[in-house]
């Protein structure tokens, strides 16, 4: 029987039936198996979220597609004859080399792990470490990545974070405003305080419990020093801050109570009598 070769293979047995039936299920695998996987990581993504939490459905939508990826990869090198094997042998030897060579890798993966159990935060919760500020939008096996207030993208490495002191800004249902203020020695400070309490009392933001404080924290250089603390929902904590600052500004004026600025008064001698300073329009006319 007459065989016919190209470049040195035999076309007859390159299209046998065996090859061709490979092809076939290779195609499945490739056409049909991964969009499948994709679907069951968004699924599985979709119910973790709502069953347990946006975090834990992001690590459960991953963990289905590398899985699903690792099987279709496995069944696409066997339908073409790979010997699994030899592969896997090959993959623990070069696991090795590579486990020597990334052990800050490693070192990222076993921080992940403790903090998606420990869970100091959660995707969507707003944090500070190492200076920046941000809402966290996923939270990996290597990093976590933050989208800061001016809409940039800030990838850290998890070792980082549990080495690092990390502040959950919305941990919380509740935050405090506070504003510090001052008022002029001359201002009745019981008047003040009265304001300040009314104004939180007006706000529809602000919570009546706990409820709103002024304290009196000390005796500055031009004013007396006034610290005012009132707590919003999360949420609101930004639009009580800018409306509660605008109505001590509007208030104070409208009641006469001034915010004094910085100034320095000179004295001579041991009296406190001000140093007199004369301030003439005109220079002499024999200057």
């Amino acid at each position: 029987m007459e065989t016919f070769t190209l470049f040195g293979w035999n076309i007859a047995e390159f299209f046998s039936a065996d090859r061709i039936a490979a092809f076939v299920r290779f195609s499945i695998l490739l056409f049909v198996g991964l969009p499948l996987v994709y679907a069951l990581s968004k699924w599985a993504n979709r119910y973790a979220t709502k069953r347990i939490s946006a975090q834990q459905g992001m690590i459960f939508g991953k963990m289905v597609k590398y899985i699903g990826l690792v099987i279709i990869l496995f069944s696409a090198l066997n339908e073409f004859g790979f010997q699994l094997t030899h592969l896997f042998a090959a993959a623990g030897i070069a696991g090795i080399a590579i486990g020597f060579a990334s052990q800050t890798s490693v070192s990222n993966i076993i921080s992940g792990l403790f903090l998606i159990a420990e869970q100091p935060f959660v995707v969507n919760d707003v944090i500070t470490v190492s200076g920046v500020t941000g809402q966290v939008l996923s939270i990996d096996f290597l990093s976590i990545k933050l989208r800061t207030f001016d809409n940039k993208f800030v990838r850290i490495p998890n070792e980082t974070i549990v080495k690092s002191e990390v502040t959950n800004i919305t941990h919380f249902p509740i935050r405090r405003v506070e504003i510090n203020v001052g008022v002029a020695y001359k201002e009745d400070i019981g008047r003040v305080r009265q304001i300040l309490l009314d104004l939180a009392h007006e706000n529809p933001l602000c919570l009546m419990e706990p409820e709103p404080i002024v304290i009196i924290q000390g005796f500055g250089n031009s004013s007396i020093d006034i610290f005012f603390g009132a707590w919003a929902v999360k949420e609101d904590f930004l639009a009580l801050k800018n409306s509660i600052t605008e109505d001590i500004k509007k208030r104070f004026d409208a009641e006469g109570i001034e915010i004094p600025f910085p100034h320095v008064s000179l004295y001579t001698g041991a009296a406190s009598q001000p140093f007199p300073v004369q301030v003439v329009s005109s220079a002499p006319a024999n200057a």
